[in-house]
């Protein structure tokens, strides 16, 4: 442990926990074994850093055993009561707000916010500077890119079967949104889908194909409106 950490009233260390410099970490929080903080994160009161991963007696998913340590680079902050699972990577400057969830084998790139109870499911990358909003879901195995707007309550999935037949498993996918990309308040996208760089999707939209680049869609089914305003793409920010 290095100098300048302050460690709040009730947490917990976990053996070979590396702690950088001027960490902050609140009260009652828990570091699982060998998480790694760089220098100068912020670790809010109740969270769990580096859980491995469970499975219900139930599940059909495979038990990938136990995960590599959860890294957490400089100038993170972890809000209140959040979990980031064993095997995740944030990079500098990802803001995790409060009650969210970032599961095993997920990258979030520099810059990022990951808004209050959010959840990134596993496998997932997300790039840099991007924003996911309150309460939104990114499924299992998606890929966001940089830049990337993610509205309140906005919903990904991954199993075009619902649950139903062995099939399932060969096709499962989840989302894909280019660089730019931007999803309204309360959008569903079915699995598989690809939002291509600097699209739009209208809030309350259903997504079931494709969205080429910068263009506007809206309604259920998603069709293309227009094209996206040239004062909002990124080259003009």
């Amino acid at each position: 442990m290095e100098d300048g950490v302050c460690i709040g009233d009730g947490s917990i260390i976990g053996a070979g926990a590396v702690i950088g410099t001027g960490a902050v970490i609140g009260r009652h929080v828990i570091i699982e074994e060998k998480t790694v903080l760089y220098d100068g994160v912020t670790i809010m009161d109740q969270a769990v850093i580096g859980k491995q991963p469970f499975r219900a007696k139930r599940s059909v998913l495979q038990d990938r055993g136990s995960q590599d340590p959860c890294i957490i680079e400089e100038g993170c902050t972890i809000g209140t009561a959040s979990i980031v699972y064993a095997g995740a990577v944030l990079e500098q400057d990802v803001f995790v707000a409060d009650l969210a969830t970032v599961r095993e084998r997920v990258r979030v790139g520099t810059g990022t916010i990951i808004g209050r109870g959010a959840s990134v499911e596993n496998d997932c990358t997300v790039g840099a500077r991007c924003k996911l909003e309150t309460n939104c879901y990114i499924t299992a195995y998606s890929t966001i890119g940089d830049d990337v707007f993610v509205a309140p309550g906005v919903i990904t999935s991954n199993d075009n079967f619902i649950g139903r037949t062995k099939e399932r498993f060969k096709w499962m996918k989840g989302i894909t949104v280019r660089k730019g990309g931007r999803l309204g308040a309360g959008v569903v996208t079915l699995p598989g889908v690809v939002i291509e760089e600097e699209a739009v999707v209208a809030a309350g939209s259903v997504v079931t194909k494709d969205v080429e680049g910068q263009q506007l869609v809206m309604g259920i089914p998603a069709r293309v409106l227009r094209q996206v305003a040239e004062e909002q793409l990124l080259q003009h920010q």
